[in-house]
């Protein structure tokens, strides 16, 4: 099982090495989700997401966003297997797990990391789900 810790690191580049490796067939955990960053333009990405949370199709049946920053960054991810609905991007996309936070059982073992410290223009996943 790989371990992804996933503080400062970039959402589409953690969601693209995410995607690759589940459809290799590695179990993957991404710990500390709400500290992935977005870059780009704060107000842009704001006002894009409030427009997908909005726009819910007829009679409030779908397709709805969720505001939890890990399923925020699970369904960033779920955009980078192939269809998520059959075949091997449905049995990638199980093997994947996001946590908030670090659990107890991946205290003590090895994470692979993604820091990106010099992103001017970002936010955070945590800002995107108040």
């Amino acid at each position: 099982m790989k371990i992804i810790d996933g503080k400062n690191a970039v959402l589409g580049r953690l969601a693209s090495f995410t995607a690759k490796e589940a459809l290799k067939g590695e179990e993957i955990a991404i710990i500390n989700c709400e500290q992935i960053i977005i870059t780009g333009n704060r107000k842009f990405i704001e006002a894009n997401f409030q427009e997908k949370k909005e726009r819910i199709g007829s009679g409030q049946k779908g397709p709805k966003i969720s505001r939890t920053s890990e399923k925020i960054v699970k369904r960033a991810i779920r955009g980078m297997l192939p269809d998520h609905r059959l075949g091997r991007g449905k049995e990638a996309f199980k093997r994947i797990k996001c946590y908030v936070g670090i659990p107890q059982e991946f205290k003590d073992s090895k994470k692979i990391s993604f820091n990106d410290e010099n992103k001017l223009k970002f936010i955070k996943v945590k800002e995107l789900s108040k």
